[in-house]
């Protein structure tokens, strides 16, 4: 039998063993680390709202009106009007007929495809969609199939070989395209605009992540989709409440009937106990104010950051999101880099297999609206005398 001593050292012979980074305070743009204080470039609290006294205020407010724990699953006595207030406004602000929630982003995406999907039906994903789109997607039981990311031709090939074969399949089977937002890793956006053409020509279904498009796009902060009008052609939008949202949780929003459905079958919200009450109480806070007039503002203030620092790093770099990666390709020289900018007061981890592919190491920098002008500064300045 294998001993978990020897994986480690396998690991740590790659340069992958990974370890937990224990911080002395709270989660801010500036953090302490073992006394000293970093500029934290790593966070995804796009615009600043783990830290917003309204939102602090709504956590306080709801532990005081249902207490600290739901006590049991939703389908059981855990149902509280804090989770059908937060589903309500999930589904108003992003103009759907329903929604449901989730513990978190992980627990969102494995229920959610494994719900919709078991064997016979087809799963379409883009080849960089998160770990956890990838995981429910090997477990629910269906076909997968991968596409090159953002590779529309592949992708409408698939299409037209999982169409082609429909009478070898059961009548009622499912095909779903699968596809982020914004990538997680690389900052870029997909090309939501010719997937939903496609998703519409072959008669498919379609799940789009906007984890990291919640708060940074659209006219209300409701992601990509809002922003390019594409709202009513998406079957489930998918997305998390603890990045630009500063809280914690996961959601689908999409048709009542199909909500009823993820109520009856996704095993990680039938067999969880519910969210605590206070934190659904806060996340529908913190979607209010992302909608609101200072929602709008930090966006405006998110974007001048994100601009910013592009033109300071390399004035080809045309950001499409609040995610710069500043590509390295060896682990070593990652992690040493990484390594540089801590001793110089910043946070910006190294991101290495298996996260990204081998040999495609590189820093992920987030940038928030609460990052100042200066500390924008002080980073490209660190990774410029790095060069």
């Amino acid at each position: 039998m294998r001993q978990p001593e020897q994986e480690l050292d396998a690991l740590r012979e790659q340069s992958l063993l990974r370890s937990l980074r224990q911080l002395d305070g709270p989660q801010d743009t500036t953090m302490s680390w073992h006394g000293e204080q970093l500029v934290n470039f790593a966070s995804n609290d796009y615009l600043g709202l783990a830290q917003h006294p309204a939102l602090k205020a709504a956590f306080i407010q709801g532990i005081e009106k249902f207490g600290t724990g739901s006590g049991a699953s939703r389908l059981v006595t855990g149902n509280l009007p804090a989770h059908r207030q937060l589903e309500e406004t999930i589904a108003e602000l992003k103009n759907t007929e329903a929604a449901i929630s989730f513990a978190n982003g992980y627990n969102c995406s494995v229920g959610t495809l494994t719900a919709l999907l078991q064997k016979g039906d087809t799963v379409i994903l883009d080849k960089l969609s998160h770990a956890s789109l990838i995981d429910g997607a090997r477990m629910s039981g269906a076909t997968v199939r991968v596409f090159p990311h953002n590779h529309l031709a592949k992708l409408e090939k698939l299409l037209q070989s999982v169409t082609s074969n429909a009478s070898s399949q059961p009548a009622e089977a499912r095909v779903l395209i699968v596809t982020e937002s914004v990538f997680s890793m690389d900052g870029d956006i997909a090309p939501l605009a010719e997937i939903c053409a496609l998703k519409e020509k072959y008669g498919a279904l379609l799940l789009v992540d906007e984890a990291h498009g919640l708060g940074v796009f659209g006219s209300t902060g409701m992601g990509l989709a809002e922003q390019l009008d594409l709202t009513s052609q998406i079957d489930f939008h998918m997305g998390t409440l603890g990045k630009a949202a500063g809280i914690a949780g996961g959601y689908i929003a999409c048709s009542a009937s199909y909500r009823q459905l993820l109520i009856n079958r996704a095993r990680s919200f039938i067999y969880s106990t519910a969210p605590p009450p206070a934190q659904a109480y806060a996340a529908a806070a913190a979607l209010r104010l992302i909608s609101s007039n200072e929602g709008r503002e930090m966006r405006e203030k998110l974007w001048s950051n994100i601009h910013q620092l592009a033109s300071q790093l390399d004035h080809s770099i045309t950001p499409t999101s609040a995610i710069i990666p500043w590509m390295i390709g060896d682990t070593d020289s990652a992690i040493q880099l990484s390594e540089n900018l801590q001793q110089n007061g910043l946070l910006v981890p190294a991101i290495r297999y298996p996260t990204v592919p081998k040999n495609t190491a590189r820093l992920r920098i987030t940038i928030s609206a609460s990052h100042t002008p200066a500390q924008l500064s002080q980073l490209a300045q660190a990774l410029a005398s790095s060069s």
